[in-house]
């Protein structure tokens, strides 16, 4: 349960920090979400709702974000996301209609299971880089 919540609350606080959003939103709107959430399938189903790194590509493809500070272009990254939420919705009404058969002969375990240990390893370097304040800390890390 601390592994989840460490990383849920560092995918929440970094995720819109990649995407040049409030951090301190994102951290509301995923508590209410959840509660939302757990409201809705009457508390059958214990999970927490936090970011989601899918939107960071669509989010500075759109905007042309490059760095610190707040996105200018929010309106723009809104409607990206949007536009993802928009397509998820239309996979999960074909997941609900025929199965999800499909989606586990397009990937099985090996390919998801080598997709995330890709972006886990690409993205190692980040708390060695930027957090580390010592050597020692950069080996802890």
């Amino acid at each position: 349960g601390v592994q989840h919540v460490i990383a849920m609350f560092g995918a929440t606080v970094l995720a819109p920090i990649l995407m040049g959003f409030d951090p301190n939103v994102a951290i509301l709107m995923s508590g209410l979400g959840t509660l939302i959430f757990f409201l809705v399938t009457g508390g059958r189903v214990p999970s927490y709702l936090g970011s989601s790194f899918a939107f960071i590509g669509v989010v500075i493809a759109a905007s042309g974000y490059t760095g610190p500070g707040p996105n200018a272009n929010m309106a723009v990254a809104l409607g990206g996301i949007i536009a993802c939420g928009l397509v998820y919705t239309l996979i999960g009404a074909i997941v609900q209609a025929v199965g999800t058969g499909w989606i586990e002969r397009c990937m099985p375990p090996v390919v998801t299971g080598a997709v995330v240990a890709v972006i886990g390893l690409n993205l190692a370097q980040v708390p060695i880089k930027n957090m580390a304040a010592s050597n020692f800390e950069s080996w802890m890390q």
